[in-house]
């Protein structure tokens, strides 16, 4: 095994910094952080701008973020527990700053729309939206509800 020579062990120091700024985490990973320590989760796989969020149980969450960032919460129960919705309310907290106990029931008001109406429910506020779409015949994915920033124009 050949030794390092000063010059080589100089150079290989050198280039620390650099390594340390190239697996910095970018912020769409410091949210999904936030966000998992927030609801009990640890951070999973990054697909492209998506970042999942894995937990126990039958709900699964991911962070995705493009112009302005998004999370979602998809729900295998025929109907949602209470801690899917009080869960989403936590991230959501985290993601636009709004309490959780103002954004919990604008999300369950949209998936009873959903569920109601059949349809994709959407609810805006002001520079954000919550929205719930349901599925009663699947049986991987009844419910996904998000909430996001609503990007500026």
């Amino acid at each position: 095994m050949p030794s390092l020579t000063v010059p080589r062990l100089l150079a290989a120091l050198a280039c620390l910094p650099l390594l340390g700024s190239a697996t910095r985490a970018d912020p769409c990973d410091d949210l999904a952080r936030q966000i998992a320590g927030a609801i009990g989760g640890r951070v999973g796989k990054r697909a492209g701008p998506s970042i999942d969020i894995r937990l126990a149980g039958p709900i699964k969450f991911d962070v995705t973020c493009r112009a302005e960032p998004i999370v979602q919460a998809t729900s295998a129960e025929p109907a949602p527990s209470a801690t899917f919705f009080h869960d989403l309310s936590a991230a959501s907290e985290i993601l636009i700053g709004e309490p959780a106990a103002t954004v919990e029931p604008i999300i369950a008001n949209a998936y009873r729309t959903s569920l109601s109406e059949r349809r994709k429910s959407f609810i805006q506020q002001s520079g954000w939206s919550a929205s719930c779409y349901t599925d009663p015949g699947s049986t991987t994915m009844r419910t996904l509800c998000s909430v996001g920033r609503i990007p500026p124009e």
